[in-house]
């Protein structure tokens, strides 16, 4: 009996240890978008395709039904057929990127407290933000041409408003 369970133990170390190898081997080849999709390859397991996202990214992530995620933010997504999106966060948590596999694309700055100063759109399409320093709006410009001006009082409602359009409300 003890003789059996030697050699189940040693057949399963074995195996894994060939088995990790062979996920090595795949990581070390793949990069973003990596392949159409891992059952393709024959990876069902969803442990060995975390273990193999987790050499891609160098960090832990976890799979999902839709999508690939780190620190709770998706990272990934594809579809069989190819498809994908892709994401990309700055230290604090803030998307600072996506693309996706029709060319499509999006990238976003943030000042010092977190607050989107600026997005642009792979279409032409662009945003300017600008905020006080209670983190209020107080301005805001895009491509289209409008543009917004706001101030509030001190307790952050909304004194002063002007667009673009023309519009315009005082309650200073």
């Amino acid at each position: 009996m003890k003789r059996l369970i030697r050699k189940i133990l040693r057949e399963e170390i074995e195996k894994s240890d060939r088995h990790y190898r062979r996920l090595d081997i795949i990581s070390e080849h793949v990069h973003l978008p990596y392949f159409k999709s891992m059952v393709g390859l024959t990876i069902y397991d969803k442990d060995d395709q975390e273990y193999i996202m987790k050499k891609i990214f160098g960090v832990d992530i976890r799979i999902e039904p839709h999508g690939i995620f780190y620190y709770g933010d998706r990272i990934y997504w594809e579809n069989s057929i190819g498809d994908w999106k892709k994401w990309e966060y700055d230290d604090r948590g803030n998307k600072i990127y996506y693309g996706n596999s029709d060319g499509d694309w999006a990238k976003y700055k943030y000042d010092d407290r977190g607050k989107m100063i600026y997005r642009e759109y792979s279409d032409g399409y662009w945003g300017k933000y600008e905020y006080d320093g209670n983190d209020n709006l107080i301005y805001s410009e895009s491509s289209s041409g409008f543009w917004k001006k706001m101030g509030y009082d001190d307790r952050g409602r909304e004194i002063y408003y002007e667009d673009s359009n023309g519009m315009i409300r005082d309650r200073r």
